[in-house]
């Protein structure tokens, strides 16, 4: 039992310290990167305006896409996609821009047979949307994605076709690494995914499948990120 609770111990801080690595990594990068060293403090309030601007009228026309009913869902899911990258990209004003056009985001999630593919880019942009953004994540939560989510955690595969499984089980990736984003420092996400005892289970058998090529088991993430390691 000590053992056991050695190793929760051990996990959970290095989940912190991954999180801690990637926010320290990306505030890095813009300093060196993107304002360099000697930017005086008018010249970055230009150009943070100007980046302000501009991420709003991308966000604009794309978010009319998104919402552009006519249009084929693949086509409004890489608008969304793209929404969601800018909202990354631009910081909390360009976060606030995007959060008007989330529930259309939702609204497909939920009502919409779609390939895999295009369910991963929607997913996507969630992800963007929430990284590193408590605003968004708890726009998120409002929302209602943490059911929606849940519930593609929990669906099963009814296919014996194998690149059909294999498709399924990426959606469940992408899903695991959604929630995770959601909960990253945010107690109510964490709470409210600890109300659905089924996704311990889920996450369980989850965290088993082969995660080559991601960066790290988000199904273990987000199992300890929740708290289920303390049941």
């Amino acid at each position: 039992m000590a053992k056991s609770h050695g190793f929760c111990k051990r996990f959970w801080i290095q989940i912190y310290q991954y999180f801690v690595r990637l926010y320290q990594g990306f505030q890095k990068f813009w300093t060196v990167n993107v304002k360099g060293f000697f930017v005086t403090k008018k010249e970055e309030e230009h150009i943070s305006s100007a980046e302000s601007i501009f991420h709003k009228e991308k966000i604009l026309v794309l978010g009319h896409m998104l919402r552009n009913k006519s249009l084929a869902i693949e086509k409004r899911a890489q608008a969304a996609y793209r929404v969601g990258m800018l909202s990354f990209t631009g910081g909390p004003n360009a976060g606030q821009f995007a959060a008007e056009y989330m529930k259309e985001v939702y609204d497909l999630l939920k009502n919409h047979e779609m390939v895999p593919k295009v369910k991963i880019l929607l997913l996507q942009s969630v992800a963007c949307w929430c990284y590193l953004n408590p605003v968004s994540q708890r726009r998120a939560k409002h929302l209602n994605f943490i059911p929606l989510l849940v519930r593609f955690i929990e669906k099963r595969c009814e296919s014996c076709i194998k690149s059909e499984i294999n498709s399924h089980l990426l959606i469940k990736y992408w899903t695991c690494y959604v929630l995770s984003v959601m909960t990253c420092n945010n107690l109510s996400c964490m709470k409210a995914l600890r109300d659905y005892s089924s996704v311990k289970y889920q996450l369980e058998i989850l965290a088993t499948e082969d995660w080559s090529g991601w960066p790290e088991n988000f199904a273990e993430v987000l199992y300890f990120l929740v708290g289920f390691h303390r049941n």
